[in-house]
């Protein structure tokens, strides 16, 4: 007999439980992401803009985008957006408390 494919394993249980521990608000709506990409990815640009965007101003628009896209979105994705998650869940604790 086999086991469906959509049971909760043992693992798979604890490991749901110890993420609800560590994050008990639960994932941000569309609405609150939406604002926390805005609040990381703006001033993200815009520093980089200020810094590099003088010695890129002869450069072609796509080759200009493609280099501040590759700076930007790792300093966004792994560097803001998990800072941003936790400063929410703070928050959202200290509302519920």
């Amino acid at each position: 007999m086999s086991i469906p494919q959509n049971a909760p394993t043992g693992a798979s249980t604890a490991r749901g439980r110890r993420a609800a521990a560590l994050n008990p608000v639960g994932p941000p709506t569309k609405h609150q992401l939406a604002l926390m990409i805005w609040i990381a990815v703006f001033p993200t640009l815009t520093v980089i803009n200020l810094t590099i965007g003088p010695h890129l101003k002869d450069t072609n628009p796509v080759l200009r985008t493609f280099v501040l896209a590759t700076i930007a979105v790792p300093i966004v994705i792994y560097g803001l957006m998990p800072r941003l998650h936790r400063v929410r869940g703070r928050i959202l604790a200290r509302r519920a408390a």
